[in-house]
């Protein structure tokens, strides 16, 4: 830019000399070519920031209305006043007031995120109250992040997260994954699951899966008195309206998650990750009933022997015989033995206690 207003002051510079009747030739010959050029109608290019400061300062020195061609009146009028606010802002520039610590930004940030329904005064208040720190709710505004706080229109009021948190005692999780028995036989596995305890509540196989077969399966789970009272599953043409229907005249609510939302069902789609990492990965089905023999004895060292990071870590349905406190230390118990049973021929091991002979 510094280049290009140099070279257009030499220039304005350089007329001065020359003739009048040079100047307006040449003005004639440029208005000329500017005429013919609209005249083709080509579409012109972007004037540049230096090409828009050099038309407002010499529009300054003569009546410009009647030469002005490339651009409408309104839009040299509209740079001269950018170029106003340019300088003024540079006249006014200053010190300012100075930014809040960086340790409070990310606070203040934390808590907007981890509260969605709160605002920025609600905010400003818990700092004021419980932290003794007075910032201004405007200024808090300013670093909290897009889409949240309670009192702006469309903030959320309760997130997925958090609803699965609160009924995940009460919710099922169900889905299906795939797996190829040795004849290169697609067979569909149906796994649900309780999203409180991470407990495998049913495993079945089948070749062909349907509405109606679905629709069974959930029977066999909320034929006998339970406490659920959400199922949740994806959009799959296998959840036909009148599977769900059935469901919920079970004595539960279906929730079904959004198209293409994988997270939304994210501990079901986990324990699909699990069960290829931990089974199907190592053995071959031979037929149908293979596989599902496979899973039953899966299944029960899932909920039994396996401990789950999320719950602590914790097993969903313990064995009896755990300490029932953590041993504090390295050494093992007085006349105690470590014993260990295979699973699923040797691919995994379960190990605990018991008095030596």
């Amino acid at each position: 830019m510094g280049a290009t207003l140099g070279a257009d002051a030499l220039r304005f510079g350089t007329a001065w000399v020359r003739s009048r009747t040079v100047l307006a030739a040449e003005n004639l010959f440029l208005r000329k070519q500017l005429a013919l050029y609209r005249e083709r109608e080509v579409t012109p290019r972007r004037a540049t920031d230096a090409t828009r400061l050099v038309l407002v300062l010499l529009a300054r020195v003569f009546p410009w209305r009647g030469t002005l061609l490339i651009v409408q009146p309104a839009t040299l009028i509209r740079w001269h006043r950018q170029a106003f606010r340019l300088w003024w802002r540079w006249r006014s520039r200053g010190p300012g007031r100075p930014r809040i610590p960086a340790d409070l930004r990310q606070l203040i940030n934390a808590m907007a995120r981890d509260n969605p329904t709160w605002g920025e005064r609600r905010i400003a208040a818990e700092l004021l109250l419980k932290l003794g720190l007075r910032v201004s709710p405007r200024t808090e505004r300013r670093y909290m992040p897009k889409g949240t706080g309670g009192t702006r229109r469309g903030a959320p009021a309760h997130r997925w997260r958090t609803f699965l948190r609160n009924h995940a005692s009460v919710l099922l999780a169900s889905d299906f994954c795939v797996a190829v028995t040795a004849r290169f036989r697609v067979v569909y596995v149906f796994i649900v699951m309780e999203l409180g305890s991470r407990r495998l509540v049913h495993v079945n196989v089948t070749g062909h899966p349907t509405a109606a077969w679905t629709l069974q399966q959930f029977r066999e789970i909320l034929a006998e008195p339970h406490a659920y009272r959400f199922v949740l599953h994806d959009r799959d043409s296998i959840y036909s309206p009148w599977l769900n229907a059935a469901v919920t005249a079970m004595g539960v609510r279906i929730f079904r998650t959004l198209v293409q939302s994988p997270p939304a069902n994210a501990v079901c789609e986990r324990l699909r990750g699990s069960l290829r990492r931990e089974c199907l990965d190592f053995l071959i089905p031979l037929t149908e009933h293979h596989l599902l023999r496979l899973l039953k004895v899966w299944r029960t060292h899932y909920n039994r022997g396996r401990p789950h990071t999320s719950l602590g870590p914790g097993i969903p349905h313990p064995p009896a015989g755990l300490p029932a406190t953590p041993l504090i230390g390295h050494r093992l118990p007085a006349q105690s033995r470590v014993v260990s049973r295979s699973v699923l021929g040797g691919l995994h091991h379960e190990y605990g206690l018991e008095l030596a002979a």
